[in-house]
């Protein structure tokens, strides 16, 4: 198993250094694991000039999986666009065909209280959230800011080819199958005719899974009904702008952003594994950042990447005995609790593992 470590930028490297203490350990039990470090983002900026330098191109080809960090920092907003860290994770999902991306909206019974709803809405809450990764406006030409008229004009192109559709649809189609057997389509057709052409691609697509109920939803109502109802939801697939927007809202109904991990995988479960949080350079360096969404986002490669189901499931429970034995970092921090740093998270999560 030959993994890429992008530890990225801000709390990246921090982050990321419990997860790779939590594969190492299973490295010592057996699991034929190799781990290479490589630069991503901000760090590649500084070192080399460019976002996704070529060494890091080459390594993230020949892995059979990459942990990313976070990318990101104000020092870097006012360098020219193609310069700034967050190309550097555009180009790796577009060079990888990284176009599905697995989101796990889980609320943990021990985080209950650490949600801003009530605990009648969000207790016993499990969303999955199948976003498109590499089409939509985020890659669509043209796009760019120039002259019209003597004044500046931006614009981007919101896109999606039907092929692009089709191949996000059968694989949220087959999660909900493997899940409940009720898939929810995002979509704004009422305005967007890029998005008429997915409602249509994604009901005809259903054709080929009678045992999956399909809805639909606009995307203004799907982000109110997160906070109304979210236990209405079992799988939610939507295009990419969507799917960034809906998974951070609803990350907040867990308690945190900083524990939901995130998997993008391509047409074969290669994938990048990462925390959907930002790189908080606010907090780098203070040994206060979560890793927990680090961690399991190493336990779904595991799962998705290695088919190493028993690995992944351990890494779960050390992280749920964890929380119930009353670690938290100072995001989700309740009094009474034990406040923890990132590193003093790490010894736990490794000590309950150990303890299995």
């Amino acid at each position: 198993m030959k993994i890429a470590l992008l530890a990225g930028d801000g709390i990246g490297p921090e982050i990321v250094a419990q997860a790779e203490r939590v594969l190492l350990y299973f490295k010592q039990e057996g699991l034929k694991i190799e781990l290479e470090p490589g630069l991503l983002g901000g760090c590649a900026v500084d070192a080399t000039g460019k976002p996704f330098p070529e060494a890091t191109r080459k390594l993230s080809v020949e892995a059979d999986a990459i942990l990313l960090g976070a990318v990101g920092g104000i020092q870097y907003d006012n360098l020219p666009r193609e310069k700034r860290p967050e190309q550097g994770l555009l180009a790796i999902r577009k060079t990888l065909g990284l176009f599905a991306n697995l989101r796990p909206i889980v609320l943990y019974p021990e985080l209950v209280n650490a949600s801003t709803l009530k605990p009648e809405i969000v207790t016993g809450l499990d969303i999955l959230i199948v976003r498109e990764l590499t089409g939509d406006i985020y890659f669509g030409k043209p796009r760019g800011i120039e002259y019209r008229d003597g004044q500046k004009v931006g614009f981007n192109t919101m896109i999606y080819s039907e092929s692009e559709i089709r191949r996000i649809a059968h694989v949220a189609f087959q999660a909900a199958r493997r899940r409940s057997g009720r898939l929810c389509s995002v979509d704004k057709m009422n305005v967007l005719e890029c998005t008429q052409l997915w409602r249509d691609v994604v009901t005809e697509t259903a054709q080929s899974y009678p045992d999956v109920t399909l809805s639909h939803m606009l995307v203004d109502n799907a982000a109110m009904q997160l906070v109304r109802n979210p236990k209405q939801f079992d799988v939610i697939v939507t295009g990419n702008m969507f799917g960034d927007i809906l998974s951070d809202e609803a990350s907040m109904l867990t308690g945190s952003i900083g524990m939901l991990p995130s998997a993008s995988l391509d047409d074969r479960n290669r994938g990048l594994y990462e925390p959907i949080h930002g790189s908080a350079p606010d907090i780098a360096g203070k040994n206060i950042a979560n890793p927990l969404a680090t961690i399991l986002s190493a336990a779904m490669m595991l799962r998705y990447s290695f088919n190493e189901e028993t690995a992944a499931s351990r890494i779960e429970s050390a992280v749920q005995k964890t929380l119930k034995q009353g670690y938290r970092t100072e995001d989700i921090y309740e009094t009474g609790l034990r406040r923890t740093g990132t590193v003093e998270m790490g010894d736990m999560v490794l000590a309950n593992l150990q303890s299995q």
